[in-house]
């Protein structure tokens, strides 16, 4: 029977064993998918305290309920290594590495070349590779391809390679990895044909496009649109201050067009590992080509700069105080890159942190999801919220406008709030509040 054949029928069956390299934020949900789906799941990470978490049933991951995976873990149908020669035993292998920036925004694909080093080491005929790290266009072909080659794989014969990006919004209850419209691109049709019959048993619908890189192109459009909306509205967030403008009311009455507008808003900064990090992926290939990406640059530099102005409004504040940021005491709220989650990959709090440290600050935070920072020789550890803290500060700053925060009680108890987030919008009484 042909390998081709042979992987749909056990796709069909359920007698496909998956391995799913990298249990983060987007490989933990995607084995928990495919294990629900009746396949038999290993999730293999260096990180050896996830896996043995894993093994325990327990979830790390806020998005993947603890029930489901002692379940799943209970069935043996998931479980967890740090034991890379288990690649030998699967069928098929998602790839969910991570892809940082390196400091000088030079993309860093030293996971996903270790990746594929490792699977190639395991590869034989009849598996299926597929990628879902988020990278440049040209990586699945000039990265993934040879390695297998190099074993003497023919790829759309012996071995099926494909590229889905991944689309995970950590904290998002209506769109998970489930409902979410699944992009896949192959290498052949072959490759097509079997990457989309194995995701189709755990994602409900499944957008073939033509290529590996049209599938990698289309991650960076998706991620590199909100970068330049989102360095757009910021910096019509700095025009509005120079003059005397409240940006917000400018917002929020240019939404009720009901036609050519899409709503952004400004905020401290870009966080998360998507979005401040995946355009610059597009621009550094563009480079190699001789081609400038001059939108995606200036994006990057007014986004990159918003945490340096929120530190000069949290100055101006003070100064209104007859204050220095020089020993005052600053309560940040919130240090997750976005609402309701524990993530501070990329968060401009840190970067704020950072900012107010370096100017002498009496630094103090609460997040209701994050019990500590440590970032590049910082350790931050969180305060409790408290009204006594909330008088005893010189100013408090919204930068993550968390759900269980009561903003009247924040407001009434504390004398001065920058407020990034226009959290305190439907707020009355209590402290003087600076908007960004």
């Amino acid at each position: 029977m042909e390998h081709r054949t042979a992987l749909l029928q056990q796709i069909a069956d359920r007698s496909l064993r998956v391995g799913v390299i990298g249990l983060g934020y987007v490989g933990l949900p995607l084995a928990a998918e495919f294990a629900s789906a009746g396949l038999t799941v290993v999730g293999f990470d260096v990180d050896a305290t996830k896996t043995a978490a894993l093994n325990r049933g327990e979830s790390y991951i806020d998005d993947v309920p603890a029930a489901t995976v002692a379940d799943l873990v209970a069935t043996g149908r998931l479980s967890g290594t740090t034991d890379f020669s288990a690649l030998a035993t699967v069928d098929a292998v998602s790839i969910c590495v991570p892809t940082p920036l390196r400091k000088t925004k030079d993309p860093n694909i030293s996971y996903v070349v270790a990746a594929a080093d490792v699977v190639a080491q395991h590869a034989r005929p009849g598996l299926l590779v597929v990628l879902e790290s988020t990278t440049y266009p040209g990586t699945t072909t000039e990265i993934l391809v040879p390695r297998l080659q190099e074993r003497g794989l023919t790829v759309g014969r012996d071995v099926f390679v494909a590229f889905s990006p991944e689309r995970v919004d950590p904290g998002n209850q209506t769109w998970t990895t489930h409902n979410t419209p699944k992009v896949m691109g192959g290498c052949t049709p072959a490759c097509l044909e079997v990457a989309t019959a194995l995701y189709q048993t755990a994602v409900e619908s499944i957008v073939p496009v033509s290529s590996p890189a049209a599938a990698e192109m289309v991650k960076l459009l998706e991620n590199t649109f909100r970068a330049v909306n989102i360095g757009l509205v910021n910096e019509i967030a700095i025009i509005c201050d120079h003059l005397g403008l409240d940006v917000w009311e400018i917002i929020n009455a240019a939404a009720t067009k009901p036609f050519g507008y899409t709503r952004f808003t400004p905020g401290p900064g870009l966080g998360g590992h998507c979005i401040p990090i995946d355009p610059l992926y597009l621009s550094w290939k563009l480079r190699a080509l001789d081609y400038e990406a001059r939108f995606i640059a200036l994006a990057d530099t007014i986004n990159s700069n918003m945490p340096r102005h929120v530190v000069s409004k949290i100055a101006d504040a003070l100064n209104g105080q007859g204050k220095a940021i020089r020993g005052s005491r600053i309560l940040l709220l919130g240090v997750a890159y976005k609402p309701n989650v524990a993530d501070i990959r990329e968060s401009p709090a840190l970067d704020i942190l950072e900012l107010l440290e370096e100017r002498a600050a009496e630094l103090f935070y609460h997040d209701p999801y994050v019990p500590e920072v440590r970032a590049e020789g910082h350790h931050w550890q969180r305060s409790e919220l408290t009204e006594p803290l909330l008088r005893a500060v010189d100013c408090v700053v919204v930068v993550t406008d968390h759900r269980a925060y009561d903003w009247d009680w924040i407001r009434r108890h504390a004398r001065l709030l920058v407020d990034t987030r226009n959290a305190l919008a439907a707020t009355s009484a209590g402290g003087t509040v600076v908007k960004l």
